[in-house]
């Protein structure tokens, strides 16, 4: 049973404006299924074990227990990593206390990292942080480095920190800070791979610049990466040497525009990032649709690494030897690049970031070989052509593709992916599979972290990482139709979004469960459940996680109900519940930051 109902304004302290101007009151009884109680299970059993995580690991100042170094090993990214995945969390529904932990631990670590200093490595002698943020870095690190703060915005958008923050960070791409000239507006590069608040690093790396100071490791320190001593550490880096020009994973400082251009709406922002993306959508296109991945500072291809256009640290060639074993191991990271055409899809909602992607993929993958009798395809070209084939094709960023376009080209690279197999009618035990296997995941992890025997003064920042509890990958895929953002510090994409206007906060309401079913290009369905059996539940449904796409109308039990917004408010009657058929035109808006009650109504195009 559905009917409309007039504005709900609420009076008294908790209270919004009643722009939501049409509310859906939802009466149809529903007893609480199975995948909705376990939802609500994965909601609280994750706020629990977060609080028991940062007891042990976090002091009352929000400093992470252990010793502060520098460096790609377990440098500063790797610390405040320690709470990734947190702000979706709450996004999602999870109890403000995940809120004030996470703002915790990011005020205590751009704290702690500007307070610590190198002795050695010259750059960060006078704090690892400079002005609330890395010194210079790649943006691999940099991106991982980012992950808390660039989610702030999904539930906290209106501190003044945190604004003046993005604005600051995205500043130092635009080259609005005189001491961080990053970003060259003639050739359209950011000069090295190496940057941060500090400017560009424009001579070649050393293995003490990608290691930080010399340690103590044996009988103290796991290395992450296997290393049994100082020099063995040393060692690992002693390729990474050309970082002069641009690398592809320098597109992750998109983000910063992203949130800066869905913060304050200035067009700057995304002009600066559309100028930087498209210059290398042309680099792709002159490249036989591969991206390159060295742009010297004269803005040619491969102008800093003797015209390849392969090489590079993080290159297409690049294959250094593991100290420990002798072994060769391939680390490309052009796959990071990707990032920077999301961006600029998600302002623009121009497919042709996301084809160029997908064609590149198609492109490798066409030179696989039969070798002994299997077809492999290559992950890296060197001096001698492609290398490095496997048995599994390039798929970097193949999920993303289909999501974005949701065409059957980009259907087609996917392969025994149960999630999307799901969403076609398929696979119809999916969801509570994944429920279940994220609570066991969170039990295991806490087990291990209460096994840990690591003291503050033994332990290395990415040390407590593997033990982080947050699991959330089911709720965002079945609650959300959201993708996980990943390491590289991007913004959240999904297609639903939930506020609680009661409350006035991010986040599906107490008692209330969601799951999305069906997702088309044209309309996503849900079902909504209020498990409580007394009291009445009301939120707001946003289409899109920063309001992209624009509601249509709405379809429940045969019934049609006009929208034309980019939100809808539903009220639940005790223990009811309902699937609604939600047809949206996606990426019509311009993206924001703000929350529903706080907007107007005017549709804000591309």
């Amino acid at each position: 049973m559905v009917f409309l109902l007039l504005p709900l304004v609420h009076n008294g302290q908790n209270n919004y404006n009643g722009s939501v101007d049409t509310t859906i009151l939802i009466k149809t009884p529903m007893t609480p299924p199975t995948w909705a109680l376990l939802e609500r299970e994965l909601l609280d059993s994750n706020t629990e074990a977060c609080r028991k995580f940062f007891d042990k690991y976090f002091d009352e100042r929000g400093f992470l227990l252990a010793v502060e170094r520098w460096g790609a090993n377990d440098g500063p990214d790797d610390a405040i990593e320690n709470v990734a995945n947190w702000p979706i969390l709450h996004a999602l529904g999870g109890s403000d206390e995940i809120l004030h932990l996470y703002k915790k631990a990011w005020e205590g670590h751009l704290k702690q990292y500007t307070l610590a200093k190198t002795v050695e490595v010259p750059f960060a002698r006078d704090g690892m942080y400079y002005k609330e943020f890395p010194v210079m870095m790649d943006w691999m690190h940099n991106g991982e480095g980012l992950r808390v703060f660039n989610l702030q915005g999904l539930s906290d958008p209106y501190n003044l920190d945190y604004q003046i923050r993005v604005k600051r960070y995205a500043g130092f791409y635009l080259n609005e800070d005189p001491e961080a000239q990053n970003y060259d507006s003639k050739h359209k590069i950011i000069r090295s791979l190496f940057n941060g608040s500090r400017g560009p690093l424009l001579r070649k790396a050393t293995s003490l610049d990608w290691a930080g100071d010399s340690i103590q490791v044996k009988n103290r320190f796991k290395a992450g990466h296997g290393e049994r001593t100082y020099a063995e550490m040393l060692e690992h880096f002693k390729d990474y040497t050309d970082i002069i020009g641009d690398h592809p994973q320098n597109m992750g400082s998109t983000s910063l525009a992203v949130n800066a251009y869905m913060l304050t709406g200035e067009r700057k922002y995304k002009d600066w990032l559309i100028e930087y993306v498209d210059a290398w959508l042309e680099r792709m296109d002159k490249n036989d649709g591969i991206i390159p991945s060295n742009i010297g500072l004269d803005g040619k291809i491969g102008g800093a690494t003797n015209g390849k256009w392969y090489g590079g640290t993080y290159g297409w060639a690049f294959s250094p030897v593991v100290p420990q074993t002798g072994e060769i191991e391939h680390r490309t990271r052009v796959y990071r690049g990707f990032i920077g055409f999301s961006n600029a899809f998600l302002l623009t909602g121009d497919f042709k970031y996301i084809k160029a992607w997908g064609d590149m993929l198609d492109k490798i993958n066409s030179n696989k070989k039969n070798i002994n009798g299997k077809v492999q395809y290559p992950h890296m070209y060197g001096d001698d052509g492609w290398y490095a084939y496997r048995e599994r094709p390039v798929q970097w960023s193949a999920l993303e593709c289909y999501y974005f376009t949701l065409a059957e080209q980009e259907r087609n690279r996917l392969k025994n992916n149960g999630w999307i197999e799901f969403l076609e009618g398929n696979n119809p035990g999916y969801p509570e599979q994944v429920l279940r296997a994220d609570l066991s995941r969170i039990r295991q992890k806490h087990e291990a972290m209460l096994e840990d025997t690591t003291t503050p003064d033994t332990r290395l920042a990415d040390d407590p990482m593997k033990f982080n509890p947050v699991s959330i990958g089911s709720l965002l895929q079945l609650m959300m139709a959201g993708l996980d953002p990943g390491r590289g510090g991007g913004p959240l994409h999904s297609r639903l979004r939930y506020f609680d206007p009661f409350n006035q906060r991010a986040g599906i309401p107490l008692d209330v469960a969601a799951l999305i079913d069906e997702m088309k290009e044209d309309y996503i369905a849900v079902t909504l459940v209020n498990m409580n059996q007394i009291e009445s539940r009301e939120l707001i449904l946003q289409t899109g996680s920063y309001a992209e796409h624009q509601i249509i109308k709405v379809e429940i039990d045969g019934q049609q109900i006009p929208v034309n917004k980019k939100h809808l408010s539903i009220k639940l009657a005790p223990g009811s519940g309902a699937r609604l058929m939600i047809y949206a035109h996606r990426y019509k808006n311009k993206p924001t930051l703000t929350f529903p009650w706080n907007r107007n109504s005017i549709l804000e195009i591309n």
